[in-house]
């Protein structure tokens, strides 16, 4: 009796969400649970005098939004990826912000209307001397006003912050079969998380827009074309017959 061994090895290619990896604008984040997406557009009938039916739709805008939620370890994974950098890459996610609302300056500020207010001297104008000598004061070493001095680069400290980036999905198989698609020009909306007893895991949810979404492609399988990947051990080799 012979045996179609072809029957049960060529069969539909499936993948489950232990074969899909995600990068973020290069960086793989192995701490991704889900991604989700949706496309939503606007539609609205067309009506005449006449008749209570549409007489056609009109297709409008169209939106694209979803969300990603990241198992929680000992560090927030997207914010502190998408905050390093490599060598020879742009420093994209660092944001343009007023200096007095940035770390020592925002405590200059504070400490300033406290020392206003022991004197009688606290409210708006006393708020408005002080953001006016940080001001004046924003470059070292140079007198008078410099509206250059007022803003410079830092890294996000809160998600809504980065910069827009791109999201990678690729899935891989044990049969060598391969998919991919990509989000583009991703924003960050809304982050929340949260910790209770009855929660094994913890997890940080983000919703998310973005501006395209290229759809699920099939890519070459490598067992079938013959090709090898980078991982193999040296000297090993295979040929398909």
């Amino acid at each position: 009796m012979s045996f179609d061994q072809e029957q049960y090895t060529r069969t539909f290619s499936s993948f489950s969400g232990a074969d899909i990896v995600a990068t973020f604008n290069g960086r793989l984040i192995g701490e991704l649970q889900a991604i989700t997406y949706s496309v939503v557009r606007e539609v609205a009938p067309i009506y005449t005098m006449g008749s209570p039916d549409p007489r056609s739709f009109s297709r409008g805008k169209r939106g694209i939004s979803g969300s990603l939620i990241f198992t929680m370890f000992d560090r927030d994974a997207l914010m502190e990826e998408m905050k390093k950098s490599y060598e020879g890459a742009p420093d994209l996610m660092t944001f343009q912000q007023y200096q007095w609302n940035v770390g020592a300056q925002e405590n200059q500020i504070l400490s300033g209307l406290q020392a206003a207010k022991s004197t009688g001297g606290y409210g708006i104008e006393t708020w408005d001397e002080q953001m006016t000598k940080l001001g004046y004061g924003a470059v070292s070493g140079q007198q008078g006003y410099s509206a250059d001095g007022l803003t410079g680069f830092y890294t996000p400290e809160y998600a809504d912050q980065l910069m827009p980036f791109n999201i990678a999905i690729t899935g891989a198989n044990e049969f060598g079969q391969r998919m991919g698609m990509e989000l583009y020009g991703i924003q960050i909306l809304n982050s929340g998380s949260g910790f209770s007893v009855d929660d094994v895991v913890a997890a940080t949810a983000y919703t998310f827009v973005a501006r395209k979404i290229k759809g699920v492609e099939r890519k070459a399988n490598l067992r079938t074309s013959g090709q090898s990947s980078a991982n193999t051990a040296a000297g090993e080799s295979y040929q398909i017959v």
